[in-house]
């Protein structure tokens, strides 16, 4: 008999250090989308992104491939919380003024759908966590009940009744905020 050569699965990938993961670009249009609704901003989402890649490229790891997403938008959740505990622990300066000007965006092609989204987002990142998190696994980013529910380490029916009543509450908010 031949002897056979234990070879790791293919379902395991190893990222290295000095070169990117397979397939991380791939879902950064989801994870911005996510990271927005988390956020609240634009800008606050893109260096929430930026920071978390440079959080996942900084050490080796292992990542099945049908739970990269997954894997990736619980790195993006735990920067975004311990960038709040961080900033939670330092001075604020003085308040903002009440009403702020909107500035457009010129390279927005429908300014209304702009605004309609920032609200969105606006009203998405003022959920409490629970409801946030399962909001943005599923509605922004795209992923299944199933993945989801994997992803935030809650049970898939938890996922549910968590994103029915997120959804509502987004709602009310969207409603209060137009009236």
């Amino acid at each position: 008999m031949l002897a056979r050569r234990h070879q790791p699965p293919q379902a395991i990938t190893p990222w290295s250090a000095r070169s990117t993961p397979p397939g991380l670009e791939t879902h950064l249009d989801r994870l911005y989308r996510a990271a927005w609704a988390l956020c609240g901003s634009r800008e606050d989402a893109e260096d929430l992104v930026q920071e978390t890649y440079a959080r996942l490229l900084a050490r080796p790891r292992l990542v099945r491939k049908e739970d990269d997403l997954g894997y990736l938008l619980r790195a993006l959740r735990n920067t975004f919380l311990n960038q709040k505990r961080t900033e939670s622990r330092r001075l604020r300066s003085g308040p903002l003024p009440d009403q702020l000007e909107l500035v457009a965006d010129p390279q927005a092609r429908e300014p209304q759908a702009a605004l309609e989204a920032g609200e969105l987002y606006a009203a998405v990142a003022a959920l409490p966590g629970d409801f946030r998190d399962v909001l943005v696994a599923v509605d922004i980013t795209g992923l299944s009940y199933k993945e989801a529910a994997r992803a935030l380490r809650i049970r898939e029916g938890t996922v549910m009744s968590r994103l029915y009543r997120a959804r509502q509450q987004v709602v009310r908010r969207i409603e209060a905020g137009s009236a």
